[in-house]
């Protein structure tokens, strides 16, 4: 398969985007019930200078965001900076991942956009907000195939996120680790108080084979008591000990995340 450079439409990427489920075998969703995510990471930001990056993601990104559909939108950020750095975070549910083709294009249209992102598009590149762009594209999983708007949100509360990703070996153990979710393990994180916000494969990413999820708890304090209620429960102790789903994940990143206050999530 070759694309020529700088000729990627949305009948190619559609192509791609097919071809890639079938050779990383993930089961492409049957129904529009199934999201897909882009994860954006904005990384490297500095932190005095957090109040720029949010100027135009609040301003400008996420209101043309939700012009075109793409809604909720989660902006978060590390609750831990390390060094006077942190990372931002944009959680965007897609209507088709053939919509990252657009995106861009459909953004330097938008006169009310390109209007609000003057001041950041204007940066001085030797004082930049941010190091680089990184970007993921997942597939819902069947067991949660849309993305959850926390109940800490509409009642205005505190909340932490705990963002998830698990790699895997192989591609087939990635899958059974989806599959592993997909037959009971929500279930039991439902009965622990882990409130899920988003579960998703990876397609395209850094990472791949691996999936990443996203929980969200009042506390820190809440949620290793949710935790410690899972590792104990029978359910998680039987599930875990079938001998299909051993060796799914080969590593893990944990990161806590704040969200910032014009967050939809």
């Amino acid at each position: 398969m070759s694309i020529p450079p700088n000729v990627l439409t949305f009948q190619s990427l559609s192509f791609l985007l097919a071809s890639l489920f079938a050779v990383a075998g993930i089961a492409m969703a049957q129904t529009p019930t199934n999201q897909h995510y882009e994860v954006r990471q904005y990384q490297g930001v500095d932190v005095n200078r957090l109040g720029d990056l949010d100027q135009y993601l609040e301003k400008a990104l996420v209101p043309a965001l939700n012009r075109r559909g793409h809604s909720p939108v989660g902006v978060l950020s590390e609750a831990n900076p390390v060094d006077g750095k942190t990372s931002v975070y944009l959680f965007i549910p897609l209507k088709s991942p053939t919509d990252l083709t657009t995106l861009a294009a459909d953004l330097a249209k938008d006169a009310e956009y390109v209007k609000a992102a003057e001041a950041h598009s204007a940066v001085d590149p030797k004082n930049p907000i941010f190091a680089r762009v990184r970007s993921e594209l997942l597939v819902a999983f069947d067991c949660w195939p849309q993305i959850k708007v926390p109940k800490q949100h509409a009642e205005k509360k505190d909340r932490l996120f705990e963002l998830r990703v698990y790699e895997s070996a192989t591609e087939e153990r990635g899958n059974k680790k989806v599959t592993m979710f997909n037959n009971g393990e929500v279930p039991i994180f439902l009965d622990c108080e882990i409130s899920p916000v988003f579960f998703g494969q990876a397609i395209i990413g850094d990472k791949t084979p691996n999936l990443t999820y996203m929980t969200v708890y009042d506390d820190a304090a809440s949620r290793d008591a949710a935790w410690k209620r899972f590792v104990a429960h029978p359910d998680w102790k039987k599930l875990s000990s079938d001998p299909q789903y051993q060796n799914t994940v080969s590593k893990i990143h944990k990161l806590d995340l704040l969200p910032r206050p014009y967050s939809q999530l």
